[in-house]
């Protein structure tokens, strides 16, 4: 376990505010606290409870810039603002910051490490910090440090069901006999789905941590992004296809699938007692290991404290 961090969290929504509630139950204190408005500052550690409760009620963490974040004396920067495409900002600058500056990155963010490994990468080679993500990928599930532990050379394949909502949606579609539509409707009441779901029900989500791990696994060789995978979501799936596969024995789940030759996401026909068949908003995802077999690992893959979970284990895993 390393010394305790001091932390300068970017983003405030259910992972940021997370991190930021539960980093004194690891050992860290939180020196600069900020949303996309505002920031709360403080060299010996701010008040906690003052900048969550004010979020809550007026909007906003404190009454500093939230430029000033970046700026602050920090060992570890938590980049836990909303994952963006293409060119992956602002979470790129903030992490390419950080790193000029010589201190580590924790990603939530999936952007840098799914559309600009290879420049993430570069950077880090510059620096004195280290970039860490285990956070990007399945929540709470250590998928990144297991591969790591194993070795990536050692790992062939990693292929799972990597999104709660989708899965969420094909299990109720299964169990109830009810249409896509209806159960959509339904995971959006119970506040599993977002108001606008396309990035979970087109596979995209999904698909940004498939391409995350076969970065990894291809240990720079080969940089892969988006615009490079195969990606089908579960909007077409028809009620009836659910109940035919039930016929035989089997279910539908939205499968992503990572090897060092690309990625491939969508809709497959898995056995209805497979380790691939979670249900709800379960995560899983297989190793294919040259010596160790098959490595199941599941869990929650998604949520506030559980994904905090992640990004407080890389913070542990520092220097």
């Amino acid at each position: 376990m390393s010394d305790g961090k001091r932390l300068a969290v970017l983003g405030a929504g259910a992972v940021g505010s997370s991190v930021v509630d539960l980093a004194a139950e690891y050992g860290h204190s939180v020196v600069a606290f900020a949303d996309s408005s505002s920031a709360s500052i403080d060299a010996d550690g701010i008040d906690v409870a003052a900048a969550l409760e004010r979020k809550q009620a007026d909007g906003v963490v404190g009454d500093d810039d939230p430029g000033a974040a970046l700026d602050a004396e920090y060992d570890v920067l938590v980049e836990a603002t909303p994952t963006t495409l293409g060119d992956a900002e602002p979470g790129f600058s903030h992490l390419e910051t950080a790193l000029e500056r010589d201190r580590h990155v924790v990603l939530a963010n999936k952007g840098p490490v799914a559309e600009r490994y290879g420049d993430v990468r570069a950077l880090e080679r510059e620096s004195e910090g280290e970039v860490r993500f285990e956070a990007t990928v399945g929540g709470a599930i250590p998928i990144v440090s297991t591969v790591e532990d194993l070795s990536p050379s050692h790992v062939t394949a990693a292929r799972g069901v990597l999104n709660g909502t989708a899965n969420f949606i094909l299990s109720r579609m299964a169990a109830e006999g009810i249409d896509y539509e209806h159960v959509l409707a339904e995971a959006q009441d119970l506040g599993v789905a977002e108001a606008d779901p396309t990035f979970d029900v087109e596979g995209t989500d999904a698909a940004l941590k498939c391409v995350i791990l076969a970065n990894v696994l291809s240990e720079g060789e080969r940089e892969f992004t988006l615009s490079g995978a195969d990606v089908e979501g579960i909007t077409n799936v028809p009620g009836s296809a659910l109940e035919l596969a039930a016929e035989d024995g089997r279910t539908i789940r939205l499968v992503g699938e990572a090897t060092r030759e690309g990625i491939r996401v969508g809709p497959r026909l898995v056995p209805e007692n497979a380790a691939l068949a979670v249900t709800g908003t379960q995560n899983i995802v297989q190793l294919e290991t040259t010596n160790a077999g098959q490595l199941n690992l599941s869990g929650r893959g998604a949520g506030g404290p559980e994904t905090a979970s992640a990004v407080l284990g890389d913070v542990g895993r520092l220097d």
